[in-house]
């Protein structure tokens, strides 16, 4: 089995040391998520494996033959340059060798007998076929569409995509050549829930090995099969998901400490019994346990990483009423998002708001905040209602300003009060003075929750607030809203941070909401159940379809022997009649059941778990051989 290995690999930045004898491999099979705090040189480490940054030592080996295909975090496309042209950029040695083939062609019908142009076309052909050459236009289409791509979009300028499209894009170009290895970072920025379901079943099907930058739990909990986590520098591989990562990651830390501390209390004695006796008429044992103590190898506990603490101030109280949304029609431009939306939100209610990009959740979030007005309708605020918004742009910051005065100017804090609360968001030292538009997107993400944390209101409005975060940071952020008091509606995409902060899914689609009372695997076990009764139904209705019908047509078909001259064929007996039509209705059952399975091994929950699909094929496979035998019995009893 194939595998990639990296050993040994260091990289620094003048006297800062990014990683250390970083050492690990990766198999055909395995889908590994690499995660850290921002900040810790995950995309850095991607980078030297790629070769777009040189790494100080170490080394990174390939086997020789095996491609590796990686998606970054922003790639910058040409302009006027096609969604086609971009897809078609990843072929272009397959469009080479089809040149190639085409002139060893000619060759071959010039010179048909010359043994050396019909090998060389021989050699074109067998590289061609394992470059995916025959299939190439098929597999495009099909990674292409996969990614919510139109025929209509293949001619688009990339430029006119949004930035979500352009990491959809961008994904696409890394997919669609199956390389042997891939490795994406940061894959599920700006997708959609269901381009996020698509991505899990499409990896999960992968036969390479796949190396995964990620913040996304509940896309790692789906997809990876081990964890790597560098911190400090280093890396620590465990196995399973990233729920086995954090169990297994507290047992180990619980069992370090306490080897450390059982460490600690044993150096301490020895060092008491060797200042007591290192004088006296024990010396020579004093000597020995010092000597001991030399030559003992200290554990090592590193810090817990550093991250941000805050809770918000207790939540005023306001009326029971608050958001009523009520007839609301409009939508953005000539483009009509709601028609005829109502929504009421009470007081402490934890709301997420979901639903595919481009149905408008943000331009309700700006109708809300009188940003926008509604073409019909109305929105209604609660008495005593304060609102603190969260934008998924951070469009509340001012670029020009330092961070130190985004707080000191916004709350008219004075120098010491504003660095005491920016410390606690992990702005400390020099890091004040950053200019707002050269911080990174987490950067950014810290300093808008600080903001929305010191404006001390009742209800949050937060629009895509983990963007950027990191999984500290988003953890934090979880057991803040856990303990605020108020009301909150909340649009984001991160699928694990919604199961752990709502308790109603509200669904926007096809311009209505939809609503579930529950968090957002609750919405999709409710969603899974209402297609599987759809599927049921299908297939009840199809059996009493066929039940209704003689015989069935393609057993008919199968059974009839072609005309011929001679006595005419004898009825059935009255039993074996009856055995006919008892056989025919099984027969109706079982294709019926077969129905069923295929249209349950077609659900999206379905083709991304394994256990599922392989008892589904095996209870087809089953009713296949059972509805097989019946056809012969129908034969039989026919003749």
């Amino acid at each position: 089995m194939g595998s990639i290995k990296v050993q040994k690999l260091s990289k620094s930045f003048g006297v800062h040391t990014v990683f250390q004898d970083v050492s690990f491999e990766i198999r055909r099979g395995e889908r590994i998520g690499l995660i850290g705090a921002n900040g810790a040189g995950k995309s850095t480490l991607l980078k030297c494996l790629m070769g777009q940054e040189e790494y100080d030592s170490g080394v990174f080996v390939v086997s020789e033959g095996e491609s590796v295909g990686y998606l970054q975090q922003d790639i910058a496309f040409e302009d006027d340059v096609t969604l086609r042209q971009t897809i078609t950029e990843a072929w272009q040695d397959v469009l080479r060798l089809e040149e190639q083939l085409k002139d060893a062609e000619k060759d071959m019908q010039a010179h048909p007998d010359d043994e050396s142009v019909m090998n060389k076309y021989a050699r074109l052909q067998e590289r061609f076929e394992w470059l995916g050459g025959y299939e190439y236009e098929s597999m495009s289409r099909k990674i292409v569409h996969g990614l919510g791509f139109g025929e209509a979009d293949l001619d688009r300028p990339v430029q006119q995509f949004s930035g979500g499209q352009k990491t959809r894009i961008n994904l696409a170009k890394a997919l669609v050549r199956r390389p042997d290895y891939l490795f994406l970072d940061e894959p599920t920025n700006h997708l959609d829930m269901d381009m996020l379901e698509w991505l899990e079943g499409y990896l999960l099907s992968y036969g390479g090995g796949i190396l995964i930058v990620s913040h996304d739990r509940y896309f790692l909990d789906k997809v990876a099969t081990g964890i790597l986590e560098l911190e400090h520098g280093k890396v620590t591989k465990y196995k399973g998901n990233y729920s086995r990562y954090i169990v297994q990651r507290t047992e180990q830390r619980k069992a370090l400490e306490r080897a450390y501390q059982k460490q600690q209390d044993h150096i301490r004695q020895t060092e008491e019994y060797i200042r007591k006796y290192k004088a006296g008429i024990k010396a020579k044992q004093a000597r020995g346990r010092q000597s001991q103590l030399n030559r003992l190898e200290r554990i090592e506990l590193a810090p817990e990483a550093e991250t941000l603490h805050f809770h918000f101030a207790p939540a005023e109280e306001c009326g029971q009423k608050v958001l009523v949304l009520d007839d609301i029609c409009g939508g953005f431009g000539d483009r009509q998002l709601f028609d005829h939306l109502s929504l009421l939100l009470r007081r402490g209610e934890s709301a997420s708001l979901i639903g595919p990009n481009g149905t408008g959740k943000t331009t309700l979030l700006r109708m809300i905040m009188g940003e926008i007005e509604a073409d019909k309708g109305h929105i209604t605020l609660g008495s005593r209602v304060h609102i603190g918004y969260f934008a998924q742009e951070h469009t509340d910051l001012h670029g020009a300003w330092t961070v130190l005065e985004e707080i000191m100017n916004d709350f008219s804090y004075g120098e010491d009060e504003a660095r005491s609360v920016l410390g606690r968001f992990l702005f400390q030292g020099d890091d004040v003075f950053k200019v707002v538009d050269s911080l990174s997107g987490g950067e950014q993400a810290r300093l808008a929750l600080l903001k929305l944390f010191l404006q001390g209101a009742n209800f949050l409005i937060l629009d895509e607030p983990t963007n950027h975060l990191d999984i500290p940071t988003r953890e934090v952020l979880e057991q803040a809203l856990q303990e605020f008091g108020g009301t909150y509606l909340v649009v984001s995409h991160d699928r694990y941070f919604l199961d752990k902060i709502t308790q109603r899914t509200l669904v926007l689609e096809d311009k209505k909401i939809k609503e579930f009372l529950g968090n957002y695997t609750y919405y999709r076990e409710k969603v899974r159940e209402a297609e599987e009764r759809a599927a049921q139904e299908l297939a009840e209705r199809e059996a009493e379809t066929a039940a209704a019908k003689p015989k069935p047509a393609a057993a008919a078909a199968k059974a009839e022997p072609p005309a011929k001259k001679g006595p005419a064929r004898k009825e059935p007996s009255y039993g074996t009649a009856l055995k006919l039509e008892k056989i025919e209705m099984k027969i109706a059952e079982l294709e019926a059941t077969l129905k069923m399975y295929e249209v349950q091994m077609n659900l999206p929950d379905v083709q991304t778990d394994a256990d599922k699909m392989m008892e589904l094929t095996r209870l087809y496979d089953e009713t296949q051989a059972q509805l097989d035998a019946a056809y012969e019995t129908w034969e039989q009893l026919s003749e």
